[in-house]
């Protein structure tokens, strides 16, 4: 994946964040991102599937993110019941509109209408998952094309072999952990 991926300019970090999934909280996902930051997003709807090239199904998704600067606990949400501490390590290939087209973007913050691509690797516990996310950003009436020009860019080469992305596989990583049972 990392090299079907690495086509396109990305950034990569590494970060621990922790999920609360319990109590489950419907259309809300809170998480304490890096031990830095306590972020909220809430579901608005989904416009619908979304399907690319015969390649990739999902769902198309709205929601509004919160983000508020934490003091340094030692916690980071760790070992505190209702909380799943999750590592990552994220790969984000930005493209941007430009000309009415969607281009890679060099790396760095977007300046404009865009889609930040993420392939991330998941270890919870001993255990690695990986993820595929698409987040468009700009005016509304720009983000399906932006989003689709994105997706179709990143799809025109087919993914690996055994790589299942398909729309049973497509939900947030609050639905996810909720339903991944904790590490013993």
């Amino acid at each position: 994946m990392t090299g079907w991926f690495g086509r396109f300019p990305a950034e990569v970090a590494a970060r621990q964040d922790a999920y609360l999934v319990g109590p489950e909280l419907r259309g809300l996902s809170v998480k304490v991102r890096a031990g830095a930051a306590l972020d909220v997003k809430m579901y608005h709807g989904s416009p619908g599937p979304f399907e690319v090239s015969g390649r990739a199904f999902g769902r198309t998704e709205s929601w509004q993110k919160w983000s508020f600067p934490l003091a340094s606990s030692g916690q980071e949400g760790g070992g505190l019941a209702g909380w799943r501490l999750i590592r990552k390590r994220r790969r984000i290939s930005r493209f941007q509109l430009a000309g009415g087209r969607v281009a890679a973007a060099a790396r760095g913050p977007a300046t404009g209408p865009g889609c930040a691509v993420e392939l991330t690797e998941i270890d919870v516990g001993a255990e690695a998952y990986w993820s595929l996310g698409f987040e468009a950003t700009g005016p509304a009436e720009l983000l399906r094309g932006v989003l689709h020009d994105s997706a179709a860019l990143l799809f025109a080469q087919e993914p690996p072999g055994q790589v299942d992305l398909s729309m049973d596989r497509c939900q947030s990583y609050a639905q996810w952990l909720s339903g991944h049972p904790a590490p013993s």
